[in-house]
């Protein structure tokens, strides 16, 4: 799109370099993008996967070059130039952004891939050593000195994040604490029989879980934390604490510039924001999403890929909407949780396995009579089954669903929902 700014475009700008914007260089590229593209990213690294960071990264059993999304000959081969530094303005109108070292460089498409950034605790003793935040590679290099000597750890919130970690230290043999607020493990996100499941094997495991429990504050002696306080009056002994309890996105570049924010950088269908050349993709970035008739904020890899692949197409003239189903993952022991789709709203649930007993189910969830999303452990065929059977707008017989015997392949053939 070319105005009196920008009468021919001729450079991208992405900040930020996370798993969207490795995307978008590979993606403007395929799309037929012959212009510069200059990659903007506040940490020395190339883009480099996060998932892995809580777990074979936190072991020391892959290097950050291991994690790399894509080599360094790729971003020489396709003319990617990455620039290590800190983008803390923008200028819509001169087409510029302003970086912190006082250069300004120009843009004719930018993009914001700024993630988001782990909530913070407002506690007293919050500020001792030894209290950590998981986001980045140097957060993980930080546990992994503490974890040399670390005797006790405890775990500040029972999400997903949290749960990952408490895996993936009960793995190096340290004792493990998780303290959560609400009244069950993953409240936020599953029904209470996945929430039942996960409680159950973490404490085989040998994880401390105390839910309904809160924090008043932290304790420590000469500058290290020695432990958490809770609200009863108990002292949880702890030589290492990691805090999980939510992210928040990035939105205070694209606020300050004036584009619109709503629980995230708002977006089109396409990844544009309200100036048409500027875009936003990938955790800091909301859209409305029609499948689910609202407007979402998601925290995924699949996501931030879908959106880098649209506002590629977009920038290069094409129309590629933001359409895909909402898919998720989570690793924990010999674990692999696959969710398809958005849960929120669901009035029934179907179980397909018993979650009470082993190490594999689906709990499907379904909204007013439709399937609206599932939660698969150790299921990799249920989850390939509602990733298809949301998508297409299917009603599976319950059940039949329900029973083990009955192929799935059998119930891909119900009536779309009327």
């Amino acid at each position: 799109m070319n105005d009196e700014r920008f009468p021919k475009p001729e450079r991208v700008v992405i900040v930020g370099a996370g798993h969207a914007s490795a995307q978008l260089c590979a993606s403007l590229r395929q799309d037929g993008w012959e212009g510069r593209i200059l990659l903007i990213g506040d940490e020395p690294s190339l883009p480099y996967q996060r998932p892995p960071l809580s777990k074979t990264y936190l072991h020391g059993t892959t290097t950050l070059d291991d994690l790399l999304i894509r080599k360094p000959d790729f971003y020489a081969k396709e003319g990617v130039d990455f620039r290590q530094g800190r983008v803390v303005g923008i200028d819509r109108e001169a087409g510029t952004v302003d970086l912190a070292d006082g250069e300004s460089v120009r843009y004719d498409e930018l993009v914001l891939c700024l993630g988001a950034r782990p909530r913070r605790l407002d506690l007293p003793g919050a500020d001792l050593d030894g209290i950590h935040y998981l986001r980045d590679a140097a957060d993980i290099g930080g546990i992994r000195e503490d974890t040399a000597t670390a005797r006790h750890a405890v775990i500040i919130g029972a999400g997903y994040i949290g749960l990952e970690t408490a895996a993936s230290l009960r793995k190096l043999g340290i004792e493990v604490t998780v303290i959560e607020v609400a009244d069950r493990v993953l409240q936020r996100v599953t029904a209470p029989e996945v929430s039942a499941f996960y409680d159950r094997v973490h404490r085989e495991e040998g994880v401390d879980i105390r839910v309904g429990a809160g924090v008043t504050g932290l304790e420590g002696r000469d500058g290290r934390v020695t432990g958490v306080r809770l609200s009863d009056g108990e002292l949880v002994p702890a030589e290492l604490v990691i805090v999980g309890v939510g992210v928040v996105p990035n939105v205070e570049l694209a606020e300050a510039a004036g584009l619109p924010v709503d629980n995230g950088v708002v977006i089109d269908a396409y990844g544009r924001t309200s100036d048409p050349h500027v875009f936003a993709a990938g955790d800091c970035a909301s859209y409305h999403d029609t499948r689910y008739g609202r407007r979402l904020r998601l925290e995924s890899v699949p996501n931030a890929m879908e959106q880098a692949k649209s506002v590629a197409a977009a920038i290069c003239g094409g129309q590629k909407e933001i359409a895909a189903l909402p898919w998720f993952w989570s690793d924990q022991y010999d674990l692999k949780l696959q969710i398809a789709g958005l849960n929120a709203g669901y009035d029934e649930i179907v179980l397909r396995g018993d979650p009470a007993d082993g190490r594999g189910f689906a709990c499907f969830y379904f909204a007013q009579g439709r399937l609206i999303a599932a939660d698969c452990v150790n299921r990799a065929q249920e989850f390939m089954f509602s990733k298809r059977a949301i998508a297409q707008g299917l009603v599976p017989d319950r059940g039949l669903l329900a029973d083990l015997e009955t192929p799935l392949k059998s119930l891909l053939e119900a009536q779309p929902a009327g």
